[in-house]
């Protein structure tokens, strides 16, 4: 059975981001590569991007803020790949869209990925009302992202009705929650297999 295409039509749409707004995207990734999170700077990424400071705080009040939204944009190139996954004609089960959402989390819970880098440094600060308030928010989108995702599952008949998307949701959120932190705590351990990880969401989706 094929992904129907009205479902297709109505999956959500990237916001379209400006070219200023995704250099302060990639700048500060590449400086948290370089110095991690509590080394970087706002001044650090205006003085690397060329961007004014005023150019900086219109889209963003500090790094914090900023990291949040790195975290958010990273979530949305996996929704992204997603769906472009489920409108490909090729696609006629749950397999290609699950394995493209298994890779999404190998990749945030890798010991060295900026993404994993920016969610321990935030829980680190959650003694701050300001960033406990945004981690909640990442939380809530990552939530909300995942059960959509197994919604688009269930119309198209290649989930099972009986499933509970938001408390599956929940679960792989967890588990992809778990993943970032066992990798900081032991890093020398091998992280999980992308087939190990496909397989325990595919099997928890029957």
């Amino acid at each position: 059975m094929y992904f129907r295409q009205e479902v297709i039509n109505v999956m959500v749409q990237p916001s379209p981001v400006s070219a200023s707004f995704q250099l302060i995207l990639d700048t500060a990734e590449q400086l948290i590569r370089e110095k991690g999170c509590r080394q970087t700077t706002l001044q650090d990424i205006i003085d690397r991007s060329g961007l004014s400071k005023g150019a900086i705080y219109h889209y963003v009040s500090g790094k914090d803020e900023l990291f949040g939204l790195i975290l958010k944009s990273r979530m949305e190139e996996v929704n992204v790949k997603f769906f472009e996954t489920v409108a490909d004609q090729q696609t006629a089960s749950v397999n290609r869209p699950l394995q493209t959402i298994a890779e999404g989390m190998a990749r945030s819970a890798e010991h060295l990925d900026v993404s994993n880098k920016i969610f321990i440094y935030l829980l680190g600060q959650m003694d701050n009302p300001k960033v406990a308030g945004l981690v909640r928010g990442i939380y809530e989108h990552t939530l909300a992202t995942s059960s959509r995702w197994i919604g688009v599952g269930q119309e198209n008949g290649v989930i099972p009705p009986s499933v509970d998307a938001q408390k599956m949701a929940m679960m792989f959120v967890t588990f992809l929650y778990g993943m970032r932190v066992q990798s900081v705590i032991d890093p020398e351990r091998d992280a999980l297999a992308l087939g190990d990880i496909y397989q325990m969401m595919f099997r928890s989706l029957q």
